[in-house]
């Protein structure tokens, strides 16, 4: 699992996941997960176009970091889910807890509501 970790403004960041995030996949990045999403008590819009599989543990791991980030003022919204993973978080309704869009652009939009 690899995380990259972008600047879009001051009070924004963009966190762009590759691999399965699946139990060792969100122990690998747990840490730095949160630390670059709740931590920094940013907005986050994170990436998953490049997770092709999601498991309990992942799914944890957002919604924790989204509360986490919450807490602080900032909000976090997903983007780019192939079909499989948004399935998934559709299925275990991650959706109402944090808004879950198609694209960078809707991410950045859906901010600003």
């Amino acid at each position: 699992m690899e995380l990259e970790v972008t600047e879009i403004d001051a009070a924004t960041h963009c966190v762009r996941l590759q691999g399965r995030l699946d139990a060792a996949g969100a122990d690998q990045i747990g840490i730095r997960f949160t630390a670059s999403t709740a931590a920094a008590g940013q907005h986050a819009i994170v990436d998953l176009a490049g997770v092709p599989f999601i498991a309990s543990m992942g799914i944890r791991l957002l919604i924790s970091s989204a509360r986490a980030l919450n807490a602080k003022g900032g909000k976090m919204v997903l983007f780019g889910a192939q079909e499989l993973v948004q399935d998934v978080l559709e299925q275990a309704a991650v959706d109402q807890i944090i808004p879950l869009v198609a694209t960078e652009q809707q991410a950045l939009e859906s901010l600003q509501a």
